[in-house]
């Protein structure tokens, strides 16, 4: 479409022009433009007739036509400009564009000619003839693109897509480029030359397939550019010209450039390597063109192959030659005493590609020696030749152990070995071809067997099968142990390496004999705690089963001994049925060899000394349990027929079984009742072996907290208890051992005289020492066991129960009110607190009675001024405790206000154990026991330390039972007196507390109660008095 304002003389002005832009060039390199050019020549002379050179005169008609020819031709000829100024390379890149533009201004100014035809008058034949000649060659012309430009765009075109190319593509690519460019393939600068005018073109090009395909030229003519030849050694020394043979030219593959390996031969005659000219063949049709041959261009009908037999044995003898050459050289090389790095290296890269291209020649290198010297090089110079030469040595070995020959000489001189060594290389590529060699190995069970016998290697190996961050090299790994657990021989190896499943597999589906050896393995091995557990719950069954079998029955026993070592095992054994095998194999089977008899009790032993299942198990088919009493009867009877392993192993069962909050009560009893039980049992109480020793004492302690009496029968009767006192100050006796004698002396009910026989007055010194030493550990840790300190505690108690000036002169020597109250802050077991508190109480009664007035003789300051231990020397003018009513010295030992006990006591109410706080209860209860002389004061005094408040609180929350009346009764009487009374009268959780007391609590609780509201409604009553003294004693 022109402009109204376009004048017929300007269209012709611009056609002139337009012409001569065309016409100044001489050459054209493409087609298109040259016939494009050519008719404008045409177009040149007709319009230059006389006729039309006089523009202003030419009809409407005329005038359109050549304004129409100006718009089209100047378009056409910024197409022509592109054929002429831009790269070759660009132009075939747009070839069906630029192609397609000229198709349609030709066709265009084709249609402006015949409308001038269609204008001119009929006296102008001649001009009307070249018109109409013009305008139907311009019509019927076809400006094609060629075969050859249509399959190069398409494939350049496929380039700027970004997909990946091999090198054989890349070569076929550059020859139908230089085709197309009219320049020979192997032309590299010209090609070179025209990328570069191409790279110009794109300056400005914002086009991304233009660029991706510069990027991808570029890329294939660095690559293209590269000079072919054979891989040479450049070792350290002169090599003649011609030590390697060159090959010849036909030997080269016109696509990958190397020496072929397959040559085969086209329909044109040419000859490729099989697999690249394949690759091209796919590339083409994948990019929807004919098959070409690369080289001459031609379309081919059949994509046939023909080997070429002749050059293949050609090259195969080339080849042959070269590598011989190679071998003699890598040879002289690491025969050298000293080899340099870069030298060997060349060596490795050299024996890596012979063996990896020219298989066929495994057998020169392998005779040449070269495999044994490159494991020599491991052996030798491992550590001075640094991880890359490990790593490059593993390599070539790796690709020559596809040789089965190299492979058994590898094998010979210990390549496992280093390749295990070098699973923890510093570098991942070793790492990488160690475990690569490994699998190559394992593929036959004897290289399995050998691995796994090498030390670390199942373990090194386990490490890299778990390391995730190096997942490739994990799957590897695991291929390798996953082949090896096949082998009969690596299964104990692999067990070790915590690999169990293929010992656990044969243990439960293999035949007997198998069953047999898997169990044996597993009683000689050191297993960890997962472990354990993992073959308790995957093989307890199997093993139970194969103690019916004589011949499976000590390695049985010898895996259940060391599975049942777990404590979390007991329940799994317990549920597999152990039980009942391993009492008839202790007590039952007559014929039973001892060592079966000495694992069976040490089983049970472990079973037992875990509360859990075994209590409700039943060990034969009349119900009994191990509890029952013809069980624990027989066990004891054993105890003195048996071998001294078995007696350890019955000391412990009995322990175990009385240790159980199940069935200690029966188990104890059933030995008390048995003939000579307990003489059975204290027979081991100075045996000569420690283990006997000490579970005989545990046994002891166990029960003299049920059967004190009847054990100290026993005890005197046997004259024990003198070896009580000396296991404990025995410094060769196991903590333990003291820990159980002190216990068992403290429970036993020991008379006025044995305490002062006995447990003398150095001898308090010797436990108030030990307590003492336990205070002073930090960080609450313990050198003695906490039962020693109940034991030690216990001890003391016996001092405490009667009381005469003998045994208060020892408690004020060595303070022992201050040694029970110390215990109770110190972080121990409530039964330590429990003792502690027990022990405050007694002192605080004796310290009550002796402050009654006619406990002592005539004084006159009370108990406190009359004892020396007490009071001291009297003071001029003594004061009075609050709590005696009479003068008490302060840290004194009968007295819990002066030796600051009641603190620490009212903290104890606090305790989560019921028994802690009802001692501590009773203790601060002997403050309130006499309701005369000062009874008011003492009152008070508990106020002022806030025990009744703490005693009320504590009142208020805790449910009927014996705590419950312990605190009614102190609070009951703390409200004798008004102060408190009035104090707490209007406390009405209190009185809650006292309503539900009185309506649900035991006999002695709802007295104390009705008691308590008794004294607060009269307090409430008489609100208005003043009451200064305390109610009368009820």
């Amino acid at each position: 479409m022109t402009s109204p304002s376009y004048t017929a003389a300007a269209a012709v002005e611009s056609i002139h022009r337009s012409l001569a832009e065309l016409s100044s060039s001489s050459s054209d390199s493409f087609d298109n433009s040259r016939r494009f050019t050519a008719f404008a020549s045409r177009l040149h002379l007709l319009l230059n007739h006389h006729y039309l050179l006089n523009s202003d005169s030419l009809s409407p008609a005329l005038q359109t036509a050549l304004k129409g020819i100006a718009s089209d031709l100047s378009k056409a000829v910024l197409t022509v400009s592109v054929y002429r100024k831009r790269s070759k390379i660009f132009v075939l890149i747009n070839c069906k564009s630029l192609s397609a533009s000229l198709q349609q201004h030709s066709s265009a100014i084709a249609s402006w000619l015949a409308l001038i035809e269609s204008s001119l008058s009929d006296n102008l034949p001649d001009l009307r003839k070249k018109t109409s000649d013009l305008s139907r060659d311009m019509k019927l012309s076809h400006f094609a693109v060629t075969e050859n430009e249509e399959r190069l765009h398409r494939t350049l075109q496929k380039e700027g897509e970004g997909r990946q190319t091999s090198k054989a593509v890349q070569s076929a690519i550059i020859m139908d480029l230089a085709r197309c460019l009219g320049i020979d393939s192997c032309n590299y600068e010209e090609l070179i030359n025209q990328v570069k005018l191409f790279k110009t073109d794109l300056a400005n090009s914002n086009s991304v397939s233009e660029r991706r395909i510069l990027v991808s030229l570029e890329k294939i003519l660095g690559s293209w550019s590269a000079v072919p030849g054979m891989l040479t050694l450049k070792v350290d020394r002169d090599f003649e010209e011609d030590a390697h043979i060159l090959p010849f030219k036909n030997f080269l593959c016109p696509l990958t450039k190397e020496v072929m390996k397959e040559p085969v031969v086209l329909e044109s005659s040419q000859t490729y390597e099989r697999s690249a000219i394949e690759y091209w063949f796919e590339r083409c049709l994948e990019d929807g063109r004919d098959p070409t041959c690369p080289v001459t261009g031609e379309v081919l009908k059949s994509l046939e192959l023909k080997p070429n037999i002749g050059l293949a044995g050609a090259i195969e003898e080339w080849v042959n030659r070269n590598v011989e050459i190679e071998v003699k050289c890598a040879v002289e090389q690491l025969s050298k005493e000293s080899m340099e790095a870069e030298g060997v290296e060349r060596v490795l890269d050299v024996v890596y590609k012979i063996s990896e291209e020219h298989p066929s020649n495994w057998f020169r290198v392998r005779n040449a020696g070269l495999v044994v010297m490159i494991v020599n090089l491991l052996r030798n110079s491992s550590k001075s030749i640094g991880t890359v030469l490990r790593s490059k040595a593993l390599m070539a070995l790796l690709s020559m152990a596809k040789d089965e020959e190299s492979k058994k000489i590898m094998l010979e001189e210990g390549i496992t070995r280093f390749a295990i060594h070098s699973l923890i290389g510093s570098s991942e590529k070793e790492r990488e071809y160690a475990v690569k060699l490994l699998l190559e190995f394992s593929s036959d069970e004897a290289c399995c067997t050998r691995i796994a016998s090498e030390k670390g290697a199942l373990v090194l190996l386990s490490s890299m099968a778990g390391n995730l961050e190096h997942p490739a090299l994990a799957n590897v790994a695991e291929q390798v142990l996953t082949r090896m657990e096949v082998a009969e021989d690596s299964v104990q190896n692999l067990a070790a390496a915590g690999r169990f499943e293929p010992l656990l597999s044969r243990l439960r589906g293999g035949p007997d004999d198998i069953k047999i050896e898997m169990a044996s393995i597993i009683g000689r091995m050191t297993l960890t705690n997962n472990s354990k557990e993992q073959i308790a719950q995957q093989c307890a069954q199997t093993l139970v089963e194969l103690l019916s079998k004589p011949e499976g029955r000590t390695p049985s026993l010898l895996a259940l001994n060391n599975l049942s070592g777990l404590d979390d095992n007991a329940t799994i054994l317990v549920e597999s049925a152990v039980l009942p095998a391993l009492v008839a194999i202790l007590l039952q089977n007559q014929g039973a060899l001892q060592e079966w008899k000495e694992f069976a009790a040490s089983i049970i032993a472990n079973i037992v000394s875990k509360p859990g299942h075994w209590e409700l198990a039943s060990i034969d088919n009349k119900g009994n349990s191990m509890q029952s009493e013809s069980v624990v009867f027989s066990l004891v009877v054993l105890l003195l027929v048996t071998s001294p392993q078995c007696q350890a192993s019955i000391l412990r069962i009995l322990y175990g079984m009385a240790s159980s909050p199940q069935a200690a009560g029966s188990v104890a009893m059933h030995i008390k009742s048995s003939e000579d039980g307990i003489k059975t049992i204290f027979h081991f109480l100075d045996y000569p072996d420690v283990e006997h020793r000490i579970y005989a004492f545990k046994l002891t302690r166990i029960l003299t907290e049920r059967f004190a009496q009847d054990l100290a029968q026993e005890v005197k009767h046997s004259d024990k208890l003198l070896l009580f006192k000396e296991k404990l100050l025995d410094n060769q006796s196991t903590e333990s051992e003291k820990s159980d004698a002190a216990c068992v002396l403290a429970n036993l009910p020991l008379s006025e005289d044995e305490v002062k026989t006995v447990l003398e007055a150095s001898f308090v010194k010797w436990i108030v020492m030990n307590l003492k030493k336990q205070q002073r550990i930090s960080n609450g840790r313990t050198s003695w066991p906490t039962s020693s300190m109940e034991g030690l505690l216990g001890l003391l108690l016996h001092f405490t129960r009667s009381l005469d000036q003998d045994t208060i002169s020892v408690v004020k020597e060595h303070q022992l009110m201050t040694i029970f109250c110390e215990q109770l802050s110190f972080p121990a077991k409530p039964r330590v607190k429990q003792l502690a508190a027990v022990g405050l109480t007694k002192l605080s009664e004796a310290g009550r009675m002796l402050a009654a007035p006619d406990s002592e003789p005539p004084a006159p300051k009370g108990f406190c001024a009359s004892l020396v231990f007490m009071c001291g020397r009297a003071s001029p003018e003594p004061s009075n405790c609050p709590i005696h009513n009479a003068p008490c010295e302060y840290n004194s030992q009968l007295c819990l206000l002066k030796s600051n006990c009641i603190r620490p006591l009212v903290d104890l109410l606090h305790d989560e154990d019921a028994n802690v706080q009802i001692a501590a209860i009773e203790a601060l209860s002997t403050l309130v026991l006499d309701t005369s002389h000062g009874y008011k004061g003492a009152v008070d005094e508990l106020e002022k330390q806030d025990v009744i408040a703490a005693v009320i609180e504590l009142f208020t929350e805790i449910r009927p039972g014996v705590l419950q009346e312990r605190a009614l009764w102190m609070i009951e009487r703390a409200l004798r007196v008004d102060s408190p009374a009035h104090r707490h009268s209007l406390n009405q959780s209190l009185v809650r507390a006292l309503v539900e007391a009185l309506k649900h609590g035991t006999a002695n609780a709802k007295r104390h109660a009705q008691d308590a509201l008794t004294n607060l409604k009269e307090i409430s009553g008489v609100s208005a008095k003043a009451s200064s003294q305390s109610r009368p004693q009820r």
